[in-house]
């Protein structure tokens, strides 16, 4: 669903004019992504409670596997590559080592320390992120367990990105809409960035309100990625959880992380 900055901003003036939090703004500017106490999903939105998101290692044969879903991503949600130091990334590979700190261990066996382990935002069930937010700029989502950001009441204060024990923000030093090509944008129905503000994985959730998958998860063919909710018995993740042993990301922390790895 596009979004005209215009509208954006005469939606930022109303909702301070009325004293709106950043989640009711934005639960204007996109009404297919509200709360349902506040207001229905559209009909062909994807119904879920709690969304959740599991990832097999077994099936990723390479780290150009979880590279080339890495670009989907980024492509659905204008994420530039800048050159030098700085580095926007919603979803990216990393080392088991690093994505696991707390199974460190000097016996897991080699083939499953060069699995290439991909990493996201886990949509944290008690998100310390929201918690230390000043402008309430990043929210959880009530209907449906999304963490979400509302980008353009971000003040760049980056408490959510010291607050997040996973990495899993980014920081634009620089306004990435400068780093396209001849300004174009691989997908211009997706609002681009500003700089100075935080940005992360949204679980697609402008594609779930029409009635899609993730970006990523749709085009994993292999069945690397699958996404369903938690709170459903009969979803493909339920069913998945329940006849495989998985893992989380520092567990320990009491996120309660939405993300699974199958090992």
């Amino acid at each position: 669903m596009a979004v005209n900055r215009r509208e954006f901003i005469k939606i930022a003036g109303l909702s301070a004019a009325l004293g709106l939090g950043g989640k009711a703004a934005f639960d204007l500017v996109l009404p297919g992504q509200v709360d349902a106490a506040q207001m229905s999903r559209p009909p062909q939105a994807l119904q879920g409670s709690h969304w959740a998101m599991v990832v097999d290692l077994k099936k990723f044969k390479s780290e150009a596997d979880a590279m080339a879903l890495q670009e989907i991503c980024h492509q659905a949600h204008n994420v530039p590559t800048i050159p030098g130091k700085q580095e926007i990334k919603w979803i990216w590979p990393t080392k088991f080592e690093h994505a696991f700190t707390h199974l460190e261990n000097r016996q897991i066996p080699p083939d499953i320390l060069e699995t290439p382990v991909l990493v996201l935002c886990n949509h944290c069930e008690n998100p310390p992120c929201v918690r230390v937010c000043p402008t309430k700029a990043t929210f959880k989502r009530e209907s449906d367990g999304i963490v979400i950001m509302d980008m353009h009441r971000c003040i760049g204060c980056r408490f959510c990105m010291a607050a997040c024990p996973y990495g899993a923000r980014s920081f634009n030093f620089a306004d990435p809409r400068n780093y396209f090509k001849d300004g174009k944008l691989p997908n211009p129905d997706y609002p681009t960035r500003t700089k100075g503000v935080v940005e992360k994985c949204n679980f697609c959730a402008e594609r779930l309100a029409v009635g899609k998958l993730p970006a990523c998860v749709e085009a994993a063919k292999d069945g690397q990625l699958i996404f369903g909710d938690l709170n459903d018995p009969r979803s493909e993740v339920r069913k998945t959880l329940r006849t495989n042993y998985s893992i989380r990301r520092k567990p320990d922390l009491g996120t309660q992380p939405s993300v699974y790895y199958l090992v």
